[in-house]
């Protein structure tokens, strides 16, 4: 489901804004609950500005590490194609649990020019802790400059993905928590900047 304001619905090849989201290990092709509550909640908050989404394109199965790096390829080969089509366009990362590793591999390898085109990054769940690296295997760098200052990285209190938490549940309640329209929020206001 995507908002109503998307550039096919309004006839603009290039939307304003578009929103690149990775899901989460074992989520259907899409963008994944996290990511549709950060998009909805997003689109409410542009005022008018058309918005498009593009589910990052990989497996986001339980072979973490090879799965990510899918992601991770796909996320950047997307945003140089954006840079390239739709050079006006704002563009927005994000992702949820394996899809926020998708992020922080492809942050690093984006294109300089990129900088200047990717507004604001938004992962939740991101799977940095210790026992998120030891059950997947996977090791995820944290998103560093030139992007800190644009990213938001959205950990639920006790999520064991992201934090020395031992609630996993917590892992399951980004949307519930209003934890997706508070990063939401961020990025509006980045996006406004």
């Amino acid at each position: 489901m995507l908002p109503a304001n998307t550039p096919a619905a309004l006839g603009d090849p290039c939307p304003a804004v578009e929103v690149a989201f990775a899901r989460g290990t074992g989520q259907p092709p899409g963008v994944g609950n996290v990511g549709q509550a950060f998009i909805d909640s997003l689109g409410s908050q542009l005022g008018g500005q058309s918005l498009a989404v593009y589910p990052v394109n990989y497996p986001a199965t339980q072979a973490f590490s090879a799965s990510a790096q899918d992601g991770a390829n796909d996320l950047v080969a997307h945003v140089r194609d954006m840079i390239g089509r739709c050079p006006d366009t704002r563009l927005v990362l994000g992702g949820f649990s394996q899809g926020a590793g998708v992020v922080d591999l492809a942050a690093p390898a984006l294109p300089p020019q990129a900088v200047n085109h990717v507004a604001a990054i938004a992962v939740f769940g991101n799977p940095t802790s210790p026992l998120a690296r030891n059950l997947s295997g996977a090791v995820f760098p944290p998103i560093g400059p030139p992007y800190a200052a644009k990213t938001t990285d959205v950990c639920a209190d006790g999520d064991p993905a992201c934090s020395d938490g031992g609630n996993v549940m917590a892992h399951g309640s980004y949307v519930q928590a209003g934890l997706a329209a508070q990063a939401a929020a961020f990025v509006a206001a980045r996006l406004q900047g």
